[in-house]
């Protein structure tokens, strides 16, 4: 019965977590990406208020810990959420999964700038150059016809933002004896702050609504947002993070599956090719150092919010 409730976790995770670049491209067609960014990070922050009060925790206290969470929520949330929806404007959405998937890449690189401690093997080199091969293969930067775009770049630079945002969470973050639940509904509580300091920047154009992107941004909301962080965190508790990492391989099958079966969204061999290399790439770099095929999170950037490696998107 554990084993089989862990599956189902990851599998509804791994769902949750890789349609939402799905659900990002049908919001757009009635918000622009500010609006439909706000309404998330509200959503996500009511969801992750509510249980955390549920569950008697409290919203963490002292400002050391919010500037902290301020960070936190700039580069984990309001920025890569904006990125995202920005570069969707152009970008398909299985596209967007598989550059999400660069993001342990991204660790790898934020950790010693950071001054985290994380060992650079030869294997986790090897890894981070052939994520980077497999990004030029998907962006095909040689052909009149391939996908390098500002679109693309704002999809790449979200990933990069997830990977400062994970390694600063791990170095500031961690010990501070608040709940990942209470840490969690801080942040995405500043991250609607930051959203509706950035109203101006498209935030009160008009609103063509339908329902389709209504029902998209609530499930983006409470579901990818909301409901999954919660998810995340029992999975957490009951598996540890290694297990839990599992869900990031799995997030690019789902966006680019969904992406090619609902919106008929192109897929040739060489993206595919290029998005078995990136996910190659990041295999080697989760590899543990003194044990060879094991994988493991990258040490010393272990974060309260997510699977080390692992982008919630």
């Amino acid at each position: 019965m554990g084993e089989t409730k862990t599956l189902l976790r990851i599998g509804a995770l791994a769902l949750m977590w890789g349609s939402s670049f799905f659900w990002i491209k049908l919001g757009l067609g009635a918000f622009t990406p500010v609006q439909l960014v706000l309404a998330r990070v509200a959503l996500g922050a009511a969801v992750l208020i509510g249980l955390c009060y549920l569950g008697r925790d409290r919203l963490p206290s002292g400002r050391r810990i919010w500037g902290h969470l301020a960070v936190a929520a700039f580069f984990h949330n309001a920025l890569p959420f904006l990125l995202f929806a920005w570069g969707e404007l152009t970008v398909d959405s299985g596209i967007t999964g598989v550059l999400n998937a660069t993001t342990p890449l991204w660790v790898l690189v934020a950790a010693p700038m950071l001054g985290a401690r994380t060992r650079m093997t030869a294997v986790r080199v090897a890894g981070l150059v052939a994520g980077l091969a497999g990004i030029l293969l998907i962006f095909a930067p040689w052909e009149a016809s391939g996908l390098l775009s500002w679109g693309a770049l704002a999809c790449l630079a979200a990933a990069a933002s997830y990977g400062f945002a994970f390694v600063y969470e791990g170095k500031y973050l961690t010990g501070t004896g608040d709940s990942p639940m209470s840490l969690a509904g801080g942040q995405m509580l500043l991250a609607t702050g930051f959203l509706l300091l950035a109203m101006p920047m498209g935030g009160f154009e008009p609103v063509h609504l339908s329902t389709g992107a209504i029902v998209a941004v609530v499930i983006l909301g409470i579901g990818s947002t909301g409901i999954a962080f919660a998810l995340n965190y029992q999975l957490l508790a009951s598996e540890g993070a290694v297990s839990a990492s599992i869900v990031g391989y799995l997030l690019p099958v789902v966006s680019v599956l969904l992406g090619a079966v609902f919106l008929a969204e192109p897929l040739n061999l060489r993206v595919i090719a290029g998005m078995v290399v990136v996910l190659g790439g990041v295999a080697l770099t989760r590899l543990r150092p003194r044990e060879q095929g094991t994988f493991a999170t990258t040490p010393q950037v272990e974060r309260p919010l997510a699977a080390a490696g692992e982008a919630a998107p």
